[in-house]
């Protein structure tokens, strides 16, 4: 099942997989303070799927750029994921997150995967939807 969430504040999509093991979370572009809460979004709809036997993987790969409201948003998820025992990963976090993450001491509360969850996405659709 793949789900889209309407941009807001000029976010780009943001698709939220439910997949047998994981749910994956696949933003893309930028995240900061104007597209910060389409990612708060997506991370409930994926927790609302997930349990702590099927982790929440948020795909880092489309990612260009995160400031401290994505990392919030991370937090945010983080914290509710925990009440229910689920687990938020980072997959494939590019330096400039890693960074982030490391200045602000918050590196190790995502365990970190080096490749993106394997998606039901159909070839010729990069964002999992057919065109």
């Amino acid at each position: 099942m793949v789900e889209r969430f309407p941009q807001e504040a000029g976010a780009d999509d943001i698709a939220v997989e439910v997949l047998d093991h994981t749910v994956a979370v696949r933003p893309t572009g930028e995240i900061d303070i104007e597209t910060a809460p389409s990612l708060r979004f997506a991370m409930a709809e994926a927790l609302a799927h997930a349990s702590p036997v099927k982790a929440v993987v948020v795909d880092c790969t489309g990612l260009t750029f995160c400031d401290s409201s994505a990392l919030n948003a991370l937090l945010a998820a983080r914290r509710a994921a925990q009440e229910t025992g689920t687990v938020i990963r980072l997959a494939a976090p590019d330096p400039q997150l890693q960074r982030l993450l490391e200045i602000t001491g918050t590196l190790t509360l995502f365990p970190v995967d080096q490749d993106p969850p394997a998606g039901r996405r159909p070839s010729g659709c990069p964002d999992g939807l057919p065109q």
